[in-house]
């Protein structure tokens, strides 16, 4: 069973959005945020804004 979706701090390198989101779908951190590494590159600056926007809105866990 998956756990919610919530920022996890204490696997954050910034503000915890990549590890909420491994965490919450079991998947290893390392290939989200190479996952959110490699859209900067194809979404440009909305990827930036996706991931501020997330960690505003994203509850702590």
């Amino acid at each position: 069973m998956t756990r919610p979706f919530a920022l996890d701090r204490s696997n954050a390198k910034l503000t915890g959005v990549c590890a909420g989101i491994a965490r919450s779908a079991d998947l290893d951190v390392t290939i989200v945020r190479i996952a959110t590494a490699l859209s900067l590159f194809v979404l440009g600056p909305i990827a930036i804004l996706l991931y501020l926007v997330a960690g505003w809105i994203m509850p702590d866990a």
